[in-house]
């Protein structure tokens, strides 16, 4: 909030964009289970209450002038004794954590952890069905209705297009996920292995546990959950290892909006930091 004079303050301008967008992903995932069509529909109003809602933000803040009256001001003096924020030599925590890691840090730790995972994929088709193709064309059938009522062979055997498919639902839920390290980690400083390895490979776990037999039905009757869960654990390991390994970088919080997205020159922030070092 900025004032502009005794009577007047500058306010961020009223938006709908916001809850139209989450209007819009909440009907996208609705219609997993639903129909396509609300699915299509979420998608559209999605992306107008992007499309909107970035537009008040870019390139620009919409902001507006609210007047200040007199009679709108209730003053209510307190009666214990308030304690003021003073600013130190450090900056005051605005917001948690100050220091991040890097998103090249998730995708290095999304590929990472994805290469082992893959493995582990492979070696259980081997061991239990002996096709390294079998765990692959399973995961698939995410993307593929026709191998719903494939046999044990169909599933067993090679499929450039399976491959493909497969290739690019499980390199794509890799770098979510890789990214999803990159941003939580730091939000757990004491036990970061431990979430990263545990915690979070679990409620995965569970997660799919309870809506794998609507997102791939054919993973739901074929899935041997034991491996699926040290294929998981192995992933949060290694993606959680590397993002931890790589060093933070300092959060840019206390600067305007426009510098923060690149809209203004780079050298404002570098003075702003050097200011506050």
């Amino acid at each position: 909030m900025v004032e502009n004079s005794q009577n007047e303050v500058r306010l961020p301008a009223p938006s709908a964009a916001p809850m139209l967008f989450a209007l819009g992903i909440t009907l996208a995932f609705a219609g997993v289970v639903t129909s396509v069509s609300v699915s299509i529909v979420g998608i559209v109003i999605a992306i107008a209450g992007a499309v909107s809602w970035f537009s008040e933000v870019l390139p620009t803040e919409h902001e507006e002038m609210v007047t200040v009256t007199p009679e709108s001001v209730v003053v209510v003096q307190a009666k214990l004794p308030v304690a003021y924020l003073e600013v130190g030599e450090q900056l005051n925590r605005a917001v948690l954590p100050l220091e991040i890691f890097p998103y090249t840090a998730g995708i290095k730790g999304g590929i990472a952890g994805g290469v082992v995972m893959a493995v582990l994929a492979v070696v259980q088709g081997i061991i239990f069905h002996g096709s390294p193709w079998y765990t692959i064309n399973i995961l698939a059938a995410t993307a593929m209705p026709s191998l719903a009522q494939a046999t044990t062979a169909t599933l067993s055997a090679f499929n450039p297009e399976t491959l493909a498919i497969a290739l690019l639902i499980h390199a794509t839920a890799s770098l979510l996920v890789g990214l999803l390290y990159g941003v939580m980690l730091p939000m757990f400083p004491r036990y970061p292995a431990f979430f990263a390895a545990i915690v979070a490979p679990l409620l995965w776990t569970g997660l799919l546990w309870a809506t794998l037999d609507v997102i791939n039905p054919v993973l739901d009757l074929r899935i041997e959950w034991r491996w699926f869960i040290l294929c998981q654990i192995a992933f949060g390991a290694v993606a959680g290892y590397v993002v931890d390994r790589t060093e933070k970088v300092r959060t840019l919080q206390h600067l305007p909006f426009a510098v923060r997205t690149g809209i203004e020159a780079r050298y404002r922030a570098n003075d702003d930091q050097k200011g506050d070092a």
